[in-house]
């Protein structure tokens, strides 16, 4: 049985509860609010033989089938490799199946995750399918940027926008499923998850504090010159090139934000809010543009998977970064 979460409780109740179904939705939402698992759970809601109010009765030889991953009338589409497009060829596989009979004589059910990552020609193999369905098929796509779909694949399909939690729902739930830290490690987690209490645990898993304080302790130590922009580079190969890009870019916007308005309660995270403000107050302007301006190019480089030198590329990060202080 999938999780359910409280914080969509009431998407569940208007789902889960139409006499009629639409033969397309378009689950969207930043990634980490639990979008799969509110779809397994509505996939498993439209398969099952005997539901049980709005759920799954989990007994029936559908939901059987179900939970052991053979269910003939389910198909989920992902992509072969983690991070990779979904290919055309995957999507015409899916179309085969969309047009035979459902074998347990119900609904067809297919699943599709993430929707943005089929390539232009995936996507439109799979319009007509989105528009007549054969049979009694509900298409669940999931979309973390629905911003990257085409037109045409937003329009044939149900758009349901999936809450966020309020930050008291998060942390209650986090104190749950972290039990072992503490309230100032919650809020330090969902600080670096951008509000997303699953990607907070995630986070917690790949020990990502501890890579934010060890990056935190780098960039003080480069502008102290205690450590060259070649060493630091090599020191951060266990942490995510993303997540670097990501701190980074926030912290230029920071700068720009105090620069513009000396507003010292718009700095930020305590570990970086007297180095933002040291910056902001010795770089130029135009320098800390110029540095914004490289850093998202970069980042939207490393968000599409570029294949890019690690070590080169942070290197003139730092090295940029180390230069802010002084003459524009």
């Amino acid at each position: 049985m999938a999780d359910a979460y409280p914080w969509q409780d009431a998407l569940w109740q208007q789902l889960a509860g139409r006499s009629q179904h639409a033969h397309a939705y378009l689950l969207h939402g930043p990634a980490g609010i639990g979008k799969r698992a509110l779809a397994e759970r509505l996939m498993a809601r439209l398969l099952c033989q005997q539901p049980r109010g709005l759920n799954a009765c989990g007994q029936c030889k559908s939901c059987h089938l179900l939970a052991a991953g053979t269910h003939p009338d389910n198909y989920i589409l992902e992509p072969e490799e983690a991070d990779k497009a979904i290919k055309v060829d995957q999507v015409r596989e899916l179309v085969s199946f969309v047009v035979q009979t459902a074998q347990l004589a119900g609904r067809k059910v297919v699943l599709v995750e993430p929707a943005e990552s089929m390539n232009i020609n995936a996507a439109n193999a799979l319009l007509k399918s989105l528009e007549e369905p054969s049979g009694n098929t509900v298409l669940l796509l999931i979309s973390h940027q629905p911003s990257r779909l085409l037109p045409t694949v937003k329009s044939r399909c149900v758009q349901q926008a999936c809450p966020l939690p309020s930050e008291a729902m998060s942390l209650a739930w986090l104190q749950q499923a972290l039990p072992d830290c503490s309230a100032e490690e919650h809020h330090e987690l969902m600080f670096l998850a951008a509000g997303s209490p699953l990607v907070a645990v995630k986070m917690h898993g790949q020990g990502v504090i501890a890579q934010r304080a060890q990056v935190v302790d780098g960039v003080k130590k480069l502008l102290k010159q205690q450590i060259s922009p070649s060493q630091l580079a090599e020191s951060w190969n266990a942490v995510s090139l993303q997540l670097l890009f990501d701190w980074f870019c926030q912290w230029s916007q920071l700068m720009l934000r105090y620069q513009l308005t000396r507003d010292e309660s718009g700095l930020g995270q305590a570990d970086m809010r007297k180095v933002v403000q040291y910056l902001a107050e010795k770089a130029a302007q135009p320098k800390v543009l110029n540095m914004q301006d490289w850093v998202l190019a970069q980042r939207q480089k490393v968000i599409g998977k570029a294949n890019l030198n690690r070590v080169l590329l942070l290197e003139a990060l730092l090295v940029q970064w180390a230069s802010l202080p002084g003459p524009g």
